[in-house]
């Protein structure tokens, strides 16, 4: 029991490893705002068109900053779901199906 515990362990640090080199992206409504994140939830860049410059609506760009953020952290939190539950059907396959 105690290998296999030992055993998840490792498995877990090795996605949150692999998670950290992967990124994935979140856009506002016609790219005006890419947010850029790891698979662990880690905010990496966040680029913003000139365009919103020039029109000077603070709101506006906290906004689309706020959906961008979201989407890239909703897309990393899938992702990672998909790689914990991928693992946890290689090391504990008997016990998930109970």
């Amino acid at each position: 029991m105690f290998g296999k515990l030992a055993e998840a362990q490792k498995k877990i640090e090795e996605i949150k490893k692999r998670l950290d080199n992967i990124t994935v992206t979140g856009e506002s409504e016609g790219g005006k705002i890419i947010v850029e994140a790891t698979g662990n939830n880690r905010v990496k860049s966040i680029q913003i068109n000139d365009s919103l410059f020039k029109t000077g609506q603070r709101e506006e760009v906290e906004e689309l900053i706020s959906i961008a953020v979201n989407r890239a952290l909703e897309s990393s939190e899938k992702l990672m779901q998909s790689e914990m539950a991928a693992a946890s059907n290689d090391i504990l396959p008997g016990f998930l199906k109970r």
